[in-house]
């Protein structure tokens, strides 16, 4: 299969083309600075270099500005939608110009489309909320439609926290834990839809071949926790008290609405549609799943 990847510099997209270099797939990038066999782009300016010619039977699409990257200025905020609607638009139009026309479209999305929804059980069925995030998950997944009017199977991957030692919140949170300031953030009662990069890998090479699974997808394990539990777990995991709180007014008045949205905020979030469809989780529960990507194996 040639599968056409962007964002393959990043957390999951690097994880992704090394798990495909080990299988017959073939990648190929759309970068702004594109390697052997790499195409290059420039959302921002509207720029892409794409054959019309080229042999694509798979795009992943998962370029996008980092929301953690800053304080959300209204000019930050900005800039978080245009790396994503903007950068989608350009990258379908011209996807659905390529002879043949690829088969499959899976674009990352977020399970911030829930926006803050307390303890409820949330499936792809649920509407959405409200907020930024909600905005941004929602224009951005709506671009893709175009790709669906041109016969392409779309999956909108709705991610959820995702685990890895090599980056992301549990990168940020390991210094701290490791010094003994690891703590439960605000009043630790609100769930986090976790997963474990693996299993997105995993997940991801299975909807690929598995054309009956379409439309969005919650890209979450099939156990959600609570804060104060999942700082417990890392605690015991590392052998490192967690026993400290940070405090939901201290959040929001270094991180405002950016801390709000990304730390307070509460989404239970199931991933029905993969477990319907028979998949299967190598690490549905939260230890096991820490335990591995830290390499802390009992």
């Amino acid at each position: 299969m040639n599968i056409l990847i962007t964002g393959s510099s990043g957390l999951i997209g690097t994880s992704l083309v090394r798990s495909f270099k080990l299988s017959e797939n073939t990648v190929l990038s759309l970068s702004r600075k594109p390697e052997t066999g790499g195409f290059r782009w420039n959302p921002t300016r509207g720029e892409i270099e794409l054959p019309r010619n080229v042999n694509v039977d798979a795009v992943i699409h998962l370029a996008g500005e980092n929301i953690a990257r800053a304080r959300w200025s209204k000019r930050q905020k900005e800039s978080i939608l245009d790396s994503r609607v903007k950068g989608t638009r350009l990258l379908v139009a011209n996807i659905i110009s390529l002879k043949p026309t690829p088969k499959t479209l899976l674009c990352a999305s977020g399970i911030g489309i829930y926006g803050d929804r307390g303890d409820v059980l949330l499936d792809e069925d649920d509407q959405l909320g409200e907020g930024f995030l909600v905005d941004v998950a929602r224009e951005w997944e709506s671009v893709t439609m175009l790709a669906l009017e041109s016969g392409i199977r779309v999956i909108n991957l709705r991610m959820g926290v995702v685990i890895s030692k090599e980056g992301g919140v549990l990168k940020r949170q390991l210094p701290l834990f490791k010094f003994g300031f690891g703590g439960i953030l605000g009043s630790g009662s609100q769930y986090m839809s976790w997963i474990a990069i693996d299993d997105v890998v995993r997940a991801i090479e299975y909807i690929l071949n598995n054309e009956d699974v379409k439309g969005p997808v919650n890209m979450v394990a099939p156990n959600p926790v609570r804060n104060r539990e999942f700082t417990k777990t890392l605690g015991i995991v590392l052998k490192r008290p967690a026993i400290l709180r940070v405090p939901a007014w201290a959040i929001q008045a270094v991180y405002g609405e950016m801390g709000k949205e990304l730390l307070l905020t509460s989404t239970r979030a199931l991933p029905r549609r993969l477990l319907s469809s028979g998949f299967d989780f190598q690490f549905p529960y939260l230890e096991d799943g820490l335990r591995h990507v830290l390499g802390r194996e009992i």
